[in-house]
């Protein structure tokens, strides 16, 4: 296990700067996970502290070491790439055992780490197959075997379940948590895909542009997004964007004019004035609704429902303005029903022209 420590990194190719300026630390043992959109430079950070980028300026210190000339197989670390990289002509056994035979690892040692690695990953009746012989799940796992040989201060895994399909994707999901478990060792994960990063992580950095947005555990990103861009990145479906414009202003709350005709109270930690612009998120299974009517902040119509057997999302829209409901309580909607809207004030989260997020309240659970 280790400590990483990024000081200021930057990282330009040519004139533009995929990473302005970037400082980070991950705590010895912490399953940390890089998130955001394509082009975010989640990945090319990775690579910058597995050695296979160098950095424009700043510093990459491993337990206090800094290691940002070191060569890759200098620092301790070892990658699992997207592709899995395996060599088609060896076995399971040896393409797990190959980065220690190169290392000049005694025979004997080769062995044992392999049988212990194909162990944990439950591939020892695969051993002696191919990769062409195998699942992607299961030369996936060969892959994450090789790293494991090698015992790594710091595991760096790069989009690992981007190549398989859904069903191969949760169960290498449950398998890479059993392994974090298990392993107790430093990891630092990238994906695009915010249910991974919200299942697996102790800590969660959302990036965009190269720029850090917010670190914090994945709990407190669902439930206190600093910004528009995190409140609508973390969530499946994201959180509720509502335009509107302060229409009163209290001693610790505003009236909130909505663009899709609603008006609603919320508590916030800045003062504002009337007419100032503001957005509206409340996340999906906090909006409060009825199919009889009865006192609400909005009614419309429902366009499109789906229904997932233990979730029915309810899609909305009035003008620009759209807007899904979670429902788990079983209540039949179809398209076209009125919908009468609550919006819980304490559920309710604010955010400024600038995409700030400028309320106290935190959608701690369903109403």
């Amino acid at each position: 296990m280790a400590t990483l420590s990024i000081d200021r990194i930057t990282k330009r190719f040519g004139s533009h700067a995929v990473i302005p300026e970037l400082s980070l630390t991950i705590q010895d043992g912490e399953f940390c996970v890089l998130v955001g959109p394509s082009g975010c430079g989640k990945s090319t950070l990775l690579r910058i502290i597995a050695g296979l980028e160098p950095t424009s300026s700043g510093r990459i210190l491993i337990d206090g070491v800094d290691m940002s000339d070191a060569e890759p197989p200098e620092r301790g670390v070892a990658m699992v790439f997207q592709s899995y990289a395996l060599y088609p002509h060896m076995d399971v056994s040896r393409n797990i055992g190959f980065g220690l035979q190169i290392a000049r690892t005694p025979r004997a040692e080769i062995s044992d780490r392999v049988a212990a690695a194909a162990e944990k990953l439950r591939l020892s009746s695969y051993i002696r197959r191919k990769p062409r012989e195998l699942s992607g799940g299961q030369r996936q796992r060969v892959a994450i075997g090789r790293a494991i040989t090698r015992k790594p201060k710091l595991f760096l895994l790069d989009e690992p379940l981007s190549n398989l399909d859904a069903a191969l994707r949760v169960g290498m999901r449950l398998e890479i948590a059993r392994l974090k478990a298990e392993l107790a060792s430093t990891m630092i994960y990238v994906t695009h895909d915010q249910v991974e990063a919200m299942t697996l992580a102790d800590r969660i950095v959302v990036m965009d542009a190269g720029r850090i947005e917010q670190v914090g555990t994945p709990l407190d990103l669902y439930e206190q997004p600093a910004n528009l861009f995190v409140a609508g990145f973390i969530g499946s479906p994201a959180m509720n964007l509502l335009k509107g414009r302060v229409e009163a202003v209290g001693e610790a709350e505003v009236r909130v004019a909505l663009a899709l005709g609603a008006s609603v109270s919320v508590a916030v930690t800045v003062p504002l004035k009337p007419g100032d612009p503001v957005t509206l998120g409340i996340r999906p299974e906090h909006l409060s609704f009825s199919l009889d009517g009865g006192h609400s902040d909005y009614v419309g119509a429902a366009y499109v429902v789906e229904m997932l057997g233990s979730d029915t999302f309810i899609y909305m829209r009035q003008g620009e303005e759209s807007l899904v409901i979670r429902d788990s309580a079983g209540r039949r909607a179809h398209a076209g029903d009125k919908i009468a809207l609550s919006f819980p004030p304490k559920a309710c989260h604010l955010f400024n022209a600038a995409g700030q997020r400028i309320s106290n309240a935190a959608a701690m659970s369903s109403p």
